[in-house]
Order: structure tokens, then sequence, then C-alpha cells
């Protein structure tokens, strides 16, 4: 027979341990601080549920918030470790080059930003919570902001109960028979893909971007409620009517019935604005939830939220109780904003507005995970705005409260996504009846309740590029289901496609200047430099507002300076792999000359992206992918700022604004390259998507050289410019006879504070004729090699595609630089990323250029083939280099010199000849060239056999 007195004395020493071994609660009268140190136990062989684990005292320590890796907590990254995400490109695996970075403790991984430590699955919480006396009869809560991401909770030994959104907060109601006094709180985490597939790649849960983490992040607490409480309120603007109609949830934990008073006042800190009076009802609540609905009037002049004024209210909620006295509050901020269409564009308020977003993919590399307070989302998303932005797509994702309120404040229109991107990859497929179709609805109504109330909360999708075949129904079937439920936002069907007439607007990829697959048949590769194109015949087959998705994805090099950024869980050992690359080929003296030269390349191609979305007419908006890096998918390094969304050095948010702001001034140039015998025709348009309309603002614009020199000015008047795009202010025209001389020219045009330029490119219409001391041939045959053996000089012009595969015609060249990356696209032409040249040398002296790719070279680049030097000669420095993609990073040229035999040699890699009198850029490079080779600059380092030449081509 037991000892009662035993077992007395062993209870009482259980709970005093669990006292001690917790830290002291932070407590307010009705809520209770869990952060701190938590006991901590790895359940990798999922024995935790059967064992009853929940019994007993875990055996590790851990911080919260935080996860797994922050705590060092987890697996060494090895072969094996069972990522989350696909994995195109295998090479890592299995080649040989990769081979020194697959060994224990040199570990380093090209697919993403690499974790410190990482585990997959089951991992248990505890901690010993305190109930106070005065907490008795109330209704208890457990508040997780995030958890990532199945939470199953108990209390002692009672299970209370699972949740498992990935993009709102997890709140368990304990009920009110919880006794005063110590307890054990046990959580169990697991953050497998188990029940509901929603792709290895969303950005919910992926290892691309913010990591598949294990843990609890934002505010960790206990809570005591009023056994009457208020459960929600939603705020349903109607800016026409002046009013906002409030959805008050109430909940009952009484079982009777209670006669409660309900006291509703908005307020605004904004000064001057007359003070609302407070609005009251008295109501008796019987069931368990009780929705009351209340128009509450907001003033003769109510103030509107949108992007240049977000003014915000809080309404205050207040419930009391008639008999029993108990109380409730809840403050709830909101704006007077109505998100609509009208026809194929958006309105705010009755206003025009047009959508220059960026993408959100959630890359945190000090924490991988997503921050949780304002501070850091209003650093974000005022980096947003520095760069002429107004809109944040979170791709497949859903960030914390945060982000809402900071977006709230600063006048951000956001699109969030019910965290899934089935795209048809290892079962994850939206619309054929698994799980995930029925989860979407669950997370969408989550979202929803949760963020609903915030004003920059305007776009909706289920998530991004769905695959299935019932997606196309399923889809439409959830568009309709929330356009008749919330008007307060716009939904479509999904990021990407499917497009639809039931949704309120499209996402589709189309609207760009270079889509996936389109390699070199792209717009920016296939077409001569211009800026006069649009995408109207795209978007007229829709009769709802079309927003871009995902355009630009052009990439910089990488910038190994960054790598001592990464000072958190996640390391740059992708940058590591790519800078031993380099190193190996002798070009690492070379990085920052690529990274500032690809990043010029980068800025231009968006430029170019940007500014033909803001030239069509009609258009909706777009959305970059992206404004900063994404770390993920092979590293596609598409950001003019980091990772960190922390600027680099090539453009600045000035710099961007010029074409990318609520007023650009747009040029719709024929061709950026002209002969001095022609005369400049270009129509100059505006698009004003400001606050208002643009009154009697003069219009300027002028044409100066490079260093400044103005050659020409000119200007148009206007006396309104309404909110629109495709609005024509005038055509410049400009004979250039008097430009003698081969240069860049800037046209820049003004308008108040606002400027945009473009470069163009002028020749002389001809050439001087230069000495026949000069060969010119495309092959290096007997006479050439006679030319030389008595000391001539002969110029080697290759036709583009007679390079031999193994000396670098298998090398796909083209104008731009690499879009998104060569490892996740199959290497998408091009797979080079532009040219870097000594812009001084005396070679290029008549034919103006910059260190890096302009559109000067767009011709070169589309006439040509490019060149391994290091087939030719070890240490070849060309004339103009080639910038070879971050993973193979060979040494490649355009033109270079050398010896061969007694005379001099310069190869040319672009072909000079072929339709020349079409070509003024071929025609100026080549008598650029001949003069050099004709004056005493030519004098060349590197000796070379005829027959090592002879092998360049076929």
């Amino acid at each position: 027979m037991s000892n009662p007195i035993l077992k007395l004395n062993i209870l009482l020493l259980t709970a005093f341990i669990f006292v001690a071994t917790g830290i002291a609660q932070t407590k307010s009268s009705q809520q209770i601080n869990l952060a701190g140190t938590w006991n901590f136990q790895i359940d990798s062989l999922d024995k935790g549920v059967t064992d009853k684990w929940y019994n007993n005292q875990l055996k590790d320590k851990i911080k919260l918030p935080g996860s797994m890796t922050t705590n060092g907590k987890g697996d060494e990254i090895s072969v094996n470790t069972p990522w989350t995400g696909d994995i195109v490109n295998k090479s890592w695996f299995q080649a040989a080059e990769y081979e020194k970075y697959r060994q224990p403790g040199n570990i380093k991984i090209p697919f993403w930003l690499q974790p410190t430590k990482y585990y997959s699955g089951a991992a248990w919480y505890q901690k010993t919570i305190n109930i106070p006396a005065s907490w008795k009869n109330k209704h208890l809560q457990l508040f997780i902001e995030r958890s990532h991401w199945e939470t199953t909770v108990w209390i002692d030994d009672v299970e209370i109960g699972m949740e498992n959104s990935l993009g709102t907060s997890h709140l368990f109601d304990i009920g009110s028979k919880l006794r005063p006094g110590v307890h054990r709180l046990t959580i169990r985490i697991d953050n497998r893909i188990k029940s509901f597939n929603v792709g290895g790649n969303a950005h919910s849960v992926s290892d691309h971007t913010q990591t598949n983490w294990n843990g609890i992040i934002g505010e960790l607490s206990f809570k005591a409620r009023s056994k009457v409480f208020i459960s929600d309120v939603q705020l349903y603007p109607d800016v026409k009517n002046k009013q906002v109609l409030v959805k008050v949830q109430v909940n009952n934990t009484t079982g009777a019935a209670n006669e409660i008073s309900l006291a509703l006042a908005a307020i605004t800190s904004n000064p001057g604005v007359a003070k609302l009076k407070p609005l009251t009802r008295n109501i008796v609540v019987s069931e368990k939830e009780t929705t009351v609905e209340l128009l509450y009037p907001m003033g003769n002049n109510p103030l509107l939220w949108n992007e240049f004024h977000p003014n915000l209210y809080e309404m205050q909620v207040e419930l009391k109780q008639q008999k029993q006295g108990g109380s409730d509050l809840k403050n709830i901020s909101f704006g007077m904003r109505e998100f609509s269409a009208k026809g194929t564009q958006f309105m705010v308020n009755d206003k025009l507005t047009f959508l220059r977003g960026a993408l959100d993919c959630a890359s945190f590399p000090k924490t991988g995970y997503p921050p949780t307070d304002v501070a850091s989302w209003t650093k974000i998303f005022k980096t947003v705005k520095a760069y002429g932005l107004n809109h944040v797509r979170f791709h497949s994702w859903c960030p914390p409260e945060a982000a809402f309120t900071a977006a709230d404040r600063l006048g951000i229109f956001l699109q969030a996504e019910c965290s899934a991107w089935a795209n048809g990859s290892k079962g994850a497929v939206i619309g054929d009846g698994l799980p995930l179709d029925k989860y979407i609805y669950e997370e969408s109504e989550k979202m929803v309740k949760a963020y609903g109330n915030h004003p920059s909360f305007v776009m909706m999708t289920y998530g991004n590029e769905p695959g299935g075949k019932g997606l196309v129904k399923y889809l439409v079937d959830f568009v309709n289901y929330w356009k008749a439920k919330d008007s307060r936002r716009m939904y479509t069907t999904a990021a990407g496609w499917p497009q639809n007439n039931a949704s309120d607007f499209n996402n589709m990829p189309e609207p760009r200047i270079q889509g996936w697959g389109q390699g070199l048949a792209s717009i920016i590769n296939k077409e001569a430099p211009k800026s006069d194109y649009d995408f109207t015949k795209i978007i007229s087959n829709w009769k709802q507002p079309t927003v871009s998705h995902e355009i630009g994805q052009w990439c910089v090099y990488p910038d190994f300076k960054e790598i001592k950024k990464y000072d958190g869980v996640l390391k740059a050992k992708n940058f590591e792999i790519f800078r031993d690359k380099l190193d190996e080929n002798g070009l690492s003296m070379l990085a920052d000359s690529f990274f500032m030269a690809t990043g010029k390349l980068q800025s231009l191609c968006y430029k170019a992206d940007i500014e033909a979305a803001m030239r069509t007419p009609g258009f909706a908006g777009f959305q970059l992918l992206g404004l900063s890096d994404f770390p993920g998918q092979g590293t596609a390094l598409v950001g003019v700022l980091d990772a960190f969304w922390e600027s680099k050095p090539y453009i600045t948010a000035v710099e961007y604004s010029q074409f990318c702001s609520p007023v650009v001034l747009l040029a719709r140039l024929p061709k950026m390259v002209y002969n001095n015998n022609e005369e400049l025709v270009v129509p100059l348009e505006i698009a004003n998507f400001s606050n208002t309309a643009i009154v009697k603002t003069p219009i300027s614009w002028a044409i100066e050289t490079e260093n400044g020199e103005q050659l020409f000015k000119g200007a148009f008047t206007n006396e309104n410019i309404p909110l629109g795009n495709g609005i024509k202010l005038g055509v410049i025209r400009q004979g250039l006879a008097s430009i003698k001389k081969a240069q860049r020219i800037i046209l820049k045009a003004t308008i108040g504070t606002q400027t945009n330029k473009w470069d163009i490119f002028v020749y002389p219409s001809v050439v001087p004729v230069t000495p026949d001391e000069v060969l010119l041939t495309q092959t290096l045959d007997a006479k050439a090699i006679e030319k030389l053996n008595q000391g001539g000089k002969v110029l080697l012009t290759l036709k583009k595609g007679s390079v031999k595969a193994e000396m670098g015609g298998n090398i796909k060249i083209g104008f731009s630089t690499i879009f998104w990356n060569t490892a996740w696209t199959n290497s998408q032409p091009p797979t080079t990323m532009g040219i870097l040249c000594n812009p001084k040398h005396p070679a290029l002296a008549d034919f103006p250029t910059q260190y890096h790719s302009n559109w000067q070279w767009w011709d070169a680049m589309s006439h040509s083939s490019a060149i391994k030097l290091n087939t030719i000669a070890k240490d070849l420095k060309p004339i103009v280099r080639v910038i070879d993609d971050w993973v193979t990073a060979r040494p490649l040229g355009l033109v270079f010199e050398c010896n061969v035999g007694k005379g001099k040699l310069l190869v040319s890699a672009i072909d000079l000849l072929t339709d020349q009198e079409k070509r003024p850029e071929a025609r100026q490079l080549r008598y650029s060239l001949e003069k050099y080779m004709s004056s005493d600059h030519f004098n060349p380092t590197n000796s070379v056999t005829p027959e090592k030449i002879q092998q360049l081509y076929k």
C-alpha cells in the first residue's frame, strides 16, 4: 500500500523543481510574458507523444523567442541534410569540382544561404507557469505570435489542442477551469511537411529563403480574459458614406445570458481633426459567440488613407458587463480606404494609382525567420519607398502583424498570400481534393481575421504559380468566395496563373522584356535598343487590371565583401564557393570590377523593364523579382539591394527613383544609336500617379555631353497633367549634324523636382580612312600569316558562330545580364553578364564607352562569340572582356591582341564586317581598332603561334 505522506512530498518537490528551473515569469495584471529560458528536447525518433514527454521534465534548455538554429540546436550540415525545397541542379552532389565542399568540416552548399544547424522533425518546449489567484474563474488563453509550425499544447497532462497556421498567430483557449498555482506548459512543434503540402519551395517553409525553422518568435504569453470578452473586431470602411461598419464578435463563456454595453470611439492623433462622438449600444448575449454589427459615423470630412497621406484612426471598442462588472477593451488601427478597379487600372478612394512593386521572399539572414517588431519592417518599407516603390508582394507567405502595421503607417500596398506554392513538385498541387485545398480556405480565413483591418492589406491570393488538374475551378471558386465575403481588398486566382475573368485583377508574367525561357529571343536581347514599345497588346485581352508577375530578375555578380555581413545563423557559403572558382581561374583581382560592371548593366535592364511598364496606357502595375537579392534557388542575385535590404554602390535610391516613382518622365526613343546626319525625333510622355494633377509646371529637356556640357535644350508647356500615363508632352526634334565626334550624349527631361535621363550614342556618318597597313580578314589564311611573318599588322574579325565550342563558341552570349541564374533555368541564355573594359584604352579612343555595357554594346554582343582566353595563352589580358557566369567564372574575351611571329595581331570575336552599312556601332568600333593598330600604342605583350589562333575557329 502506498504512503500518502511520501506521495505528497514528492509532488511538492516536483512543483518546486519546475518553479526553480524556470526563470521568473514577467507578469501584468492580465498577462504573463513567457519569454526566457525553457526546457527543451529534440524528438528525432517521434517518441514524445507515445512516451508522454509532457509528464516529465525535458532535459535540455533553450531561449524563446527564438529558433533551434538561433540556439545552436540541431544537426550539422551534411550531404544527407533533408532540405525543404527543390534542388534543380544536382551537380553539387555529383561533380568532382564540388568534392572538396562535400567533405565533413568543409561543407559548403551553392543552393542557398547555409544555416549553422538544421533540424526537421518534432521538438518539445516546456515551462513552469504560476497562475495567480486573481485569475480564478478567468478565461485563459495561450498566445503564440508565430510558431513554425504545427503546434500542440499540453497543460500538465491535458492536451489543449493543435494549431498549424503558417501566417497567423496560434491562439489556444485554455478555458476557466485551470486552478491558480503551478502548472507545466508543454509545447510540441513539428516543422515537417505532413498532411497538407504547401510545396517545398513555398517561402513560408523553404530553405531557399527564411529556412524551415523550428521554434517560436514574437509575443509568447498567457492571458486572462473576462468570461465575456471581445474575441474579434472587423472594420469595414465606407468612404462614400463616411462611415464604418463595425462587426464585434463577443464570446460568452458563462453559459448564461449576459447584459453588456459596447462603446465605440474612433480617434486619430492628427492635429486639428474634429473629435468624433462615441457610440454606445446595450445588448444581451446568450450564445457562446455573438456578432454585433454597428454603423459608426466618421464625421463630415474623415481623413482618407493612401500612399501619400497614410492617415490612420484607432477604433476603441469597450465591452462592459452590466451586472457582473467584467470588462474588456480592444484598440484597432484602421484607415478610411477603398481599393477598387476602374477598367484596367486600380483606384484608391476613387483616385487612379499604379502599383510599383517588389517581392518579399522571406529572406532574413541574421535569424532565418521574419522579424516581429515594427521597427524592422519600417526600415525595410522606408527603403522600398526611397527606391520609388509603393507595393510589396509577399511571395507564398504572409508576414507577421508588425509588417502590416509598418505598411499602414508608411502608405505601402501589400499583397499577402496563403503560404503556398503548390506547383506540382513532390505532390504539392491545388484543386485535386488533397488536404491543402481545405487548408487554404482555413488559412485565408485566419489571415483576414488577423490582418483584415489593416488598410495596407489590399490584395490576396492562394499563393504562387499553381499546379494540379483541378486548379482552375478551385481557384475561381476561391476568388468568388472571397469577393462575396469581404470587399476590403481585391483577389486573384494565383500569382502567375491562371488568368480568369472571375479575378479582380491579373497577376501574370507576360508583360516584361525578358520572360522565363525566352533567352536570346527576348525584347532586350533580340531587338535593337529602343524605348518606344509597351505592353498594350498583351493587356488588351483583359477587362480587369493587370499587374505583371516577377519582372526583371536581372543578376549582378556576387559582392564577396558582403560575406562578412552574414554574421547570423545563415552563412554565405555559396559566395565562398564562387569566390574560390574565380580565384582558381586567376581572376580574383577583378572581383570588384565584375561586381560594379554587372551592377551597371543590371540597372540598365531594370530601367528598361520598369519604363516599359510605365509607358503602357491602362496598365495597373508591376512586381519586381526583386528589389533585394534572392538567396536561394541556386543563388539569384537579382537585387540592387542585398539580402539585408541594404544598398549596393552602383546605383543610388535617387538614381533608381528617376525611372521608378509616382511621377516619371518617359522618352519614346525609336533607337539609342544614331549617325550624326540623322534627326533625333523623340516623343516625350509622362506617367503621373502622384496625389493630384500637375498644374502649370514647366517641362524642360536638354542634351548634354558626358562632361555635362549642354549641346541642345528646349521646353514644353502643359497647363494640366491629369493622373494617368501615356500622357503626351511634346516631341523633341533635334538635328545632330553639329556632333562631329563619336560620343555618348545624355538626354535629360525635367518637371518640377523629377528628372529622368537616357544615354544615346552618336557616330559620324562617314568615318575617316585609316592607313592601309592593317590587313582585315575573317580567317588567319596564308595571306594573313605571310603579313604577320613580314612584321605586319592583322585585324582578325571572326564571324558570329565560327568560334569552336571548346574555345568558347558554346557560351551563350547576349546583351543583357543573366536572368535569375543559370543553375535554376537550365542555363537560359545569356549565360554572360556584359563587358568589362578600360574605357581609356587607346584601342577604344574613338569608340566611346564606360567600363561596363551600355546600349552601344548591344550590336557587338549580338554579333559575336565569347573566347576562352586561357585556351590561347596564359594570363592573356583582353582589351574587351566578357564577364562569365559566377558559377563557372571563366576568363572570356571579345577583343585581344598578341604577337604572332614578327607581326602583331588583334583578334575581334565581334563580327565587324557583316552588314556593317546597317551597323554604325560596328563601323565605328572597326575604325577605332584600326586607328589604334596604326599607332605606336599597338604593342602586344603576349606571343602566340598561328596554329593557336587557327584553332579558335571552325
